[in-house]
């Protein structure tokens, strides 16, 4: 990596592919499954690429490679289990012929997300824009604040906030 900086590119490439198996073991370990093996080695890489700089050639280059690859696998289990949450499952999604009960599963959605529609407006201004743009439209909090102005502190605190109010108003949680 100390060549790859002085602006060997053979070096570079080198110490790329060589990490590769590197990345899949830290990943493994983290207990990424294996078909998101591949996104956190590649996000690794983009990662080491932006911050190739930052590497200090008197320390270890695996130790530095494996802090690295373990926060991207650890990113990857978190996004993961916030796309398990938001996706619903359902077994009769295909179903050709609904019958009476669909119509009234169908009536009781549309009367929660109603329920949730209202409970968002309710919320205070900021609240309910981090809401939309980070939840709704699932922006990363950069492109919410370049759209809407805000720091992404001020996002984060307004989200955290939203969250708390509509976890209570629908599950009388704190």
């Amino acid at each position: 990596m100390a060549a790859a900086q002085a602006g060997d590119r053979a070096a570079y490439e080198r110490v790329l592919a060589d990490s590769v198996s590197q990345i899949r073991a830290a990943a493994r370990r983290q207990g990424v499954p294996h078909d998101l093996l591949d996104d956190v080695v590649q996000e690794t890489l983009l990662t080491v690429h932006r911050v190739r700089h930052t590497y200090d050639p008197t320390r270890s280059y695996d130790a530095w490679l494996g802090a690295i690859a373990s926060r991207r696998a650890v990113d990857a289990l978190r996004s993961q289990g916030r796309r398990g949450r938001r996706e619903l499952h359902d077994e009769h999604a295909y179903d050709s012929h609904p019958d009476a009960d669909d119509a009234t599963a169908a009536t009781e959605r549309e009367q929660e997300a109603r329920r949730l529609r209202d409970a968002i407006e309710a919320l205070p201004p900021g609240q309910r824009e981090a809401v939309e743009q980070l939840g709704l439209k699932e922006r990363s909090l950069a492109e919410a604040s370049a759209l809407t102005g805000r720091q992404t502190g001020a996002l984060k605190v307004n989200l955290h906030r939203a969250m708390k109010a509509l976890r209570a108003r629908f599950h009388g949680d704190s």
